[in-house]
C-alpha cells in the first residue's frame, strides 16, 4: 500500500495546556471533524485514551457509519494515534502542541495509507477535515475569548 503524508498548521489565541486539554478529551472531537458524529466507550488510562468513534460518510441520500476504535496517545506536547479503517485505509496521526507569542501553534500531521484506487479518496477525505479541524479549533478557542452580550 501507498502512504502519503501531510500537515496543516493552526495558531490559537489561547494557553497550550487548554489546547491540549480540549484535543485529549473525546468529548471535543465530535464536530472537530465534519465526518466525526459520536464518541463513545471511552476508556482512559495515565497516558492514553481509548474511545470507539462513529465516522458518516453521505454521498446524496446514501449514509454509511464506519465504526473506528481510536487510541490517542498523551505525550508532553503531543497526542498521537493510529485508526484503521475500513477498506484497508490506515491513518497515524499527531499534533504537535506549541506555546507561541500570543498563543499556541498546533501542527496537525497525517500520514494515510490505503490499496490502489481507494487512496485518492482518502486523502481528498482526510484533507477536507483537517482543513475544518483547523477552522473548528479557531472558531471554538475565539467563542471563549469572545465576550458575552
Amino acid at each position: 500500500m501507498k502512504s502519503v503524508e501531510f500537515s496543516t498548521t493552526t495558531t490559537l489565541s489561547a494557553a497550550a495546556e487548554e489546547v491540549f486539554e480540549h484535543l485529549a478529551d473525546p468529548n471535543n472531537h465530535v464536530g472537530l471533524s465534519p465526518l466525526l458524529v459520536e464518541v463513545r466507550d471511552i476508556r482512559r488510562g495515565p497516558a492514553e485514551v481509548r474511545f470507539t468513534a462513529v465516522e458518516r460518510f453521505t454521498m446524496g441520500p446514501l449514509r454509511r457509519d464506519n465504526v473506528v476504535e481510536v487510541t490517542l496517545r498523551l505525550g508532553e506536547g503531543t497526542i498521537t494515534g493510529d485508526v484503521a479503517s475500513s477498506g484497508g485505509v490506515r491513518v497515524a496521526y499527531g499534533y504537535r502542541i506549541d506555546s507561541v507569542p500570543g498563543g499556541t501553534r498546533v501542527i496537525d500531521h497525517y500520514r494515510l495509507s490505503a490499496p490502489f484506487g481507494l487512496l485518492r479518496f482518502a486523502v481528498g477525505q482526510a484533507k477536507k477535515v483537517q482543513a475544518a479541524r483547523g477552522r473548528e479549533l479557531t472558531r471554538r478557542f475565539q467563542v471563549r475569548r469572545s465576550p458575552q452580550t
